[in-house]
């Protein structure tokens, strides 16, 4: 006699599934619609299109705007050149456009704002770089996550505050320290433009220390290396790239610097490497002529745009390399 019963596997296998529906009628359900590429060449929706537009105004206001500047440089420069040759330009050593005398040599004027820069970057460099190795090797966490933010408020303080502190505080003190140190003169503004770029350096120079691979340092640790000597040798050598594009950041930011020199360096431009006496950059001078009393369209309110298209050129120059440096980091050219 044939049982009644069925098999486990028999009640099972026409059982309801869950949710109300038997296994035959979800095999039966149609698969999900693979999504189709055509739905990505569709027209997007108006709005997009909008945003779009205005992002790419943006882009154009400012690409229009820099063309503009360099337009209004070489326009300005060529009439310039046009009575001035550039062996006087660059072979004179004397810069006296406004005396009856006139030299146009612009040599004194990048004497000077190279002797504020090289003072700037002996004073950023050092305590920027060993700044950015604590904050990223050494420091915990809660301490970084303070640290890093406290070092980059220093760039939100007004250039004009570091050119009356320079002028009112830093100078006084090293006259103590300095003998013959003019009240104008190169060592106290290169002095605060070193801490006024100092958080350049080393926020920059901390990211590039981090996004070094962690495989290096424990490659190093395996090679028997203690933690001093793998950042010295294997970490910081590893983020050369990025450093070199921090440190050439903040060489940009301290040549185009115009209100602290402009308060506390003086306005006598001169031919000369000694930072105790009183000296004049490009930008001391593009202010000095700006205020007014050279009349419009003559040769000497021409020079403005001379030395502002030298002083372009230099940044161009130097923010190219660093670019083309920040570039390298990123692609993973690490040495």
């Amino acid at each position: 006699m044939t049982s009644s019963r069925r098999h486990p596997d028999a009640t099972g296998a026409d059982a309801a599934a869950p949710g109300g529906d038997s296994p035959r009628a979800a095999r039966s359900s149609p698969p999900p619609r693979a999504a189709d590429p055509a739905d990505l060449l569709r027209p997007r929706a108006r709005s997009e299109r909008l945003v779009r537009i205005f992002l790419l105004a943006c882009a154009l206001v400012s690409i229009v705007t820099t063309l503009g500047i360099v337009g209004v440089l070489v326009r300005e420069s060529a009439g310039f050149f046009a009575e001035v040759s550039l062996a006087d330009f660059f072979g004179d050593g004397q810069w006296t456009p406004l005396f009856d005398d006139k030299h146009f040599g612009i040599a004194p004027l990048l004497a000077g704002t190279l002797l504020t820069t090289v003072i700037a970057v002996l004073v950023a460099l050092p305590f920027g770089l060993l700044a950015a190795i604590y904050v990223a090797e050494f420091a915990p966490e809660r301490v970084r996550r303070v640290l890093k933010p406290a070092l980059e408020v220093l760039a939100g303080i007004p250039t004009v505050v570091y050119g009356y502190f320079a002028l009112l505080y830093v100078t006084p003190a090293l006259q103590h320290v300095v003998p013959k140190l003019a009240g104008f003169n190169a060592l106290g503004p290169g002095i605060v433009m070193g801490v006024m770029i100092l958080p350049v350096i080393a926020s920059l120079s901390e990211d590039a220390i981090y996004a070094v691979p962690a495989s290096l340092r424990e490659a190093s640790y395996a090679l028997g290396a203690g933690r001093l000597r793998t950042v010295f040798r294997v970490v910081v050598p590893s983020a050369f790239s990025g450093i070199a594009a921090s440190v050439i950041l903040g060489v940009s930011r301290a040549i185009g610097e115009t209100m602290i020199v402009a308060i506390a360096a003086g306005q006598q431009p001169r031919w000369t490497l000694d930072p105790r006496v009183p000296i004049e950059t490009m930008t001391a001078y593009i202010v000095q002529i700006s205020l007014g009393d050279t009349p419009t369209g003559t040769l000497e309110y021409r020079t403005i745009f001379a030395v502002g298209l030298c002083l372009f050129l230099v940044t161009l120059l130097l923010n190219a390399v660093a670019h083309r440096l920040r570039r390298r980091m990123l692609q993973g050219g690490w040495t």
